[in-house]
């Protein structure tokens, strides 16, 4: 899938729903959202999508910061919206796809497009932030907004180069941040 598509999907996404928050477009769309508590352990399952009969889910840890849980919700949204019409209906980050895969990797782009807008990241990086701390001003792991520097690329925007390059795998092994918890939104 090119990144024209992944931007489209979410910019048609946006423009008929007029929705910002992964939750309440889910809720739009129709999408069940099944919240579970799954632990804070690393290895903990983060989130997965199903779909069967045309009823589509999306099961998310409870447990993690709700910061996470919209990162989760968002990504697993996108296995929605980019991988269901090829015949495969089931995703999952814990060990289904090894780090180079491609659905993994396009579910992070739409999930970053979808998340941060192009003009907040810049507004962030012009206030002489780092690239980590601008992650951190944007409440977002800096493995997101490395794949939103890939879209923000492609799109034409000059950008440095930033300091990590993210595997499409980083959500299954994201920790959480030493007293996280709901007030970090």
């Amino acid at each position: 899938m090119l990144y024209a598509e992944i931007v489209h999907a979410v910019e048609k996404l946006k423009k008929r729903y007029h929705e910002n928050d992964p939750f309440a477009l889910c809720q739009e769309k129709g999408i069940i959202l099944l919240p579970e508590p799954f632990g804070l352990a690393t290895d903990s399952i983060k989130g997965f999508f199903l779909q069967k009969k045309r009823i589509k889910t999306i099961t998310y840890n409870s447990d993690l910061p709700y910061v996470l849980q919209r990162i989760i919700v968002s990504h697993e949204l996108g296995h929605s919206e980019l991988h269901t019409r090829g015949g495969v209906h089931a995703f999952h980050d814990v060990g289904m796809f090894d780090e180079s895969s491609r659905f993994e990797k396009e579910a992070n782009l739409f999930a970053a497009e979808y998340l941060l807008n192009d003009e907040e990241v810049l507004d962030t990086l012009n206030a002489d932030n780092t690239f980590f701390a601008a992650a951190s001003t944007l409440k977002v792991p800096m493995e997101l907004l490395d794949f939103k520097f890939r879209v923000m690329k492609w799109k034409g925007y000059k950008l440095v180069e930033p300091p990590i390059t993210a595997r499409s795998n980083f959500l299954r092994d994201v920790e959480v941040p030493y007293g996280a918890d709901d007030s970090d939104c």
